[in-house]
């Protein structure tokens, strides 16, 4: 996993900086820095937007007794959208604006739990075995 993160840390900043040269090149350098800021101002309001919305979702389930949890993964895959828009780059703001779309904010919730050790294919929970703790009274 750490040769993956470093990994990533070396090669993304090199793909962004490849497309920002290529689209420097294009577009002109003012443009490209503008649309880059743009990206992020635009991210910004709509991670705004969804976070509130994801916040009165929560606050209905709390009132009606559920558990929020898919809720507070979903605020977690916003705040990831929030530093990738605004890192800047064109690649990051690509994946930073797709976590912003909640159907795959869903189908990835729904992939992360389905491998989770407590869960079952389905997402259901697994058997449990109930026990009792029975105190030893040796001790003294």
């Amino acid at each position: 996993m750490l040769k993956i993160l470093l990994l990533l840390f070396i090669t993304l900043p090199l793909l962004e900086l490849y497309v920002l040269i290529e689209v420097g090149s294009g577009l002109g350098g003012l443009t490209t820095i503008a649309l880059c800021l743009l990206t992020a101002a635009l991210g910004g309001f709509l991670i705004r937007l969804q976070g509130i919305m994801t916040l009165i979702d929560a606050r209905k389930r709390m009132a009606s007794g559920e558990l929020p949890a898919d809720q507070g993964v979903h605020g977690l895959l916003l705040a990831l959208a929030g530093l990738l828009l605004f890192t800047p780059g064109f690649i990051t703001d690509s994946l930073g604006f797709l976590l912003l779309i909640p159907m795959l904010r869903r189908v990835l919730i729904r992939r992360i739990f389905s491998f989770h050790p407590t869960t079952n294919r389905r997402g259901n929970a697994s058997t449990i075995i109930e026990a009792e703790v029975i105190p030893d009274k040796r001790i003294t």
